[in-house]
């Protein structure tokens, strides 16, 4: 099949480059920017002209859209830039396959939840209540998706990282190599998550929707795709440190209101992954072996 991967140069889209000369399917990468030695087709996945260009001339058949405008705090003082990567753009990948007669598959994220108080994983039935503007954002890139009536899967994740871009993992390895002492919020829990287990799942739902070669894709719908396990960003940290051996720096844990954002973050935001699970027959690591995955390819000898 021919799969264009659009935001092709941010960590998720690195991630699936890595993987996929291991598939036998066809990629064109796609973005708006340039990465040093990364063959990219630019492409605004805002401008419908240039989209569907590309879906004809390239015959596209499946859509993975790793863009969109990620900058939580950021999308505070950008609603609308926010609402157009996050909204309006998945919204016209989705009628343009829905046209085709294609698979779109869409990360979101868990910031859909967390204005009401919750304390057990969150499944995909549960009622949406974003805080910010980025998390209402994705909640209409999610809804849009589904108001077009094509095949798609969206993938709700959370605090992704990757060795690639900017991610809590790349700066807390920065920071505990250079600072004595650093504080970390211990009051929102939740689960990383490693950008390479997400991009093996997206290419092995792509080996499921190419099993279906007619009609509508039967597996449509929402999915939450995260490590196993919970934690808080003070533990993920110090667990970032320790098998980093950055040991020599102080980690100590505060509460948010000691780190004012621009953007209110969900105090419980850790999702349930039964329903992929069953759905597609997958296994899903904890985050600490995933983390020590990741840093291992990184160089780092991993001290736990």
């Amino acid at each position: 099949m021919n799969i264009l991967v659009t935001g092709a140069c941010g960590q998720l889209g690195c991630m699936i480059r890595s993987i996929a000369p291991g598939s036998r399917h066809r990629f064109i990468f796609a973005d708006i920017a340039e990465a040093e030695g990364l063959e990219t087709l630019r492409l605004d996945v805002t401008d419908e002209a240039a989209l569907r260009r590309v879906a004809e001339q390239e015959a596209v058949e499946v859509i993975v859209n790793c863009a969109g405008y990620t900058n939580v705090d950021g999308a505070e003082s950008e609603p609308e830039l926010a609402e157009r990567l996050n909204a309006a753009a998945p919204a016209l990948m989705a009628r343009i396959m829905q046209e085709r007669g294609g698979l779109l598959i869409h990360p979101s994220t868990d910031y859909v939840f967390g204005g009401e108080p919750h304390c057990t994983p969150y499944d995909e039935s549960q009622p949406c209540s974003p805080l910010g503007v980025y998390g209402i954002s994705k909640l209409h890139g999610e809804q849009a998706i589904q108001a077009a009536g094509g095949s798609h899967v969206i993938l709700r994740t959370a605090w992704l990282y990757s060795p690639y871009g900017r991610n809590f993992l790349r700066t807390m390895l920065q920071l505990t190599a250079q600072r004595p002492r650093l504080q970390v919020v211990s009051d929102q829990t939740g689960t990383p998550t490693y950008a390479l287990g997400l991009a093996q799942t997206i290419l092995h739902i792509v080996d499921d929707y190419g099993k279906h070669p007619s009609g509508p894709y039967p597996r449509s719908g929402i999915y939450h795709y995260t490590d196993e396990g919970v934690c808080s960003w003070y533990d993920f940290a110090q667990m970032i440190a320790t098998m980093a051996g950055h040991r020599q720096c102080d980690i100590c844990p505060c509460h948010s209101a000691d780190y004012p954002t621009a953007a209110t973050r969900p105090s419980y935001s850790v999702l349930d992954k039964t329903k992929i699970k069953k759905t597609f027959g997958i296994r899903i690591p904890h985050w600490t072996d995933s983390l020590r995955e990741c840093l291992g390819t990184m160089g780092y000898g991993c001290g736990a």
